[in-house]
């Protein structure tokens, strides 16, 4: 793991259901989609957000933990 004390785990909540997991955020890109195990129903960001985790996740994206703009 990176010394930069960048957090790479976030649990993501979906909106529809509730269901909890601890999710690893990718360090290189932004997670625009996620399959929600339990309803499955496919997440996309809220408008304004660059990913998942920075919608609904407990820990924003590492881009955005480094001060970096997504795209």
């Amino acid at each position: 793991m990176r010394s930069t004390g960048i957090v790479l785990q976030s649990e993501i909540t979906c909106p529809h259901c509730g269901h909890q997991k601890t999710e690893t955020m990718p360090t290189d890109a932004c997670q625009y989609f996620y399959d929600c195990e339990s309803c499955k129903r496919i997440l996309k960001p809220n408008a304004g957000d660059c990913c998942v985790f920075c919608s609904f996740g407990t820990i924003k994206c590492p881009p955005i933990q480094e001060g970096k703009c997504c795209e």
